[in-house]
């Protein structure tokens, strides 16, 4: 069996792991952002919700730093003689423009992190003037509409990352078929070609047959002319001793 592009070259093989592992982290920042945006307004603390999705992104971009640096470190073993690792100007110039934009990525991401999560807060004691002109009311409405929004974009998230599992899995299953179909096709090639070498027998005995049918057809013609022409003599002999 013919053996993968993929097989063949490592950094294909990184490459196909960092881009699905960043399809997975681009949700998780997704997330990150909207927990943070809600949280900055209803709490002078990291919320758990921030903080384990805080925790998830940064582990996610570490992973993919890693994956990353070992991308760079191909590119630049090639990039001053490609032609001796079978590839083409253009091809290291896909990779390096590649590994930029997935570093691009990372980097926006890590900038992200490293702002302030938290909008300052007005001084606790207005909140106290506030519940003496009696509206602490609509302060718990607001604040629990709020915690229900949050509570809904996790919802959400989880229901996205349901969505991503279930398309990377279609995605392997699709690859798995394609290989699947490879092999097939190399199956029936194969078969093809003996039902070709059998038909050219085949032909060729058929038609061996046909001269030996011929010959046999001729041997009996001469024959049967042969027992004729004795008979003819016989014939006229008798006529004559008659």
């Amino acid at each position: 069996m013919m053996s993968s592009t993929n097989e063949e070259d490592p950094f294909l093989q990184v490459q196909q792991d960092v881009l699905s592992q960043l399809q997975t982290t681009r949700p998780l920042f997704t997330s990150y952002l909207r927990i943070r945006s809600l949280s900055s307004t209803t709490s002078p603390h990291p919320s758990p919700e921030l903080t384990s999705a805080r925790t998830d992104l940064e582990n996610s971009l570490l992973s993919l730093s890693e994956d990353l640096t070992d991308l760079v470190a191909s590119v630049q073993a090639v990039e001053s003689n490609p032609a001796q690792y079978g590839l083409t100007s253009s091809e290291v110039l896909r990779r390096k423009r590649l590994v930029q934009e997935v570093g691009n990525e990372i980097e926006d991401m890590r900038e992200e992190l490293s702002k302030t999560t938290h909008n300052a807060l007005p001084d606790p004691s207005s909140f106290a003037d506030i519940e003496n002109e009696g509206t602490p009311r609509e302060d718990y409405a607001a604040q629990f509409e709020q915690e229900q929004q949050v509570m809904m974009m996790r919802e959400q998230d989880q229901h996205l990352d349901g969505v991503f599992q279930t398309v990377g899995n279609l995605r392997r299953q699709a690859d798995s078929m394609g290989r699947e179909l490879e092999e097939q096709r190399e199956m029936l090639e194969v078969v093809d070609g003996l039902a070709d070498r059998v038909g050219g027998r085949l032909q060729t005995g058929m038609e061996k047959m046909k001269y030996v049918l011929r010959r046999n057809e001729d041997r009996l013609s001469s024959c049967c002319i042969g027992v004729l022409i004795l008979v003819l003599v016989i014939l006229l002999v008798i006529l004559l001793i008659l």
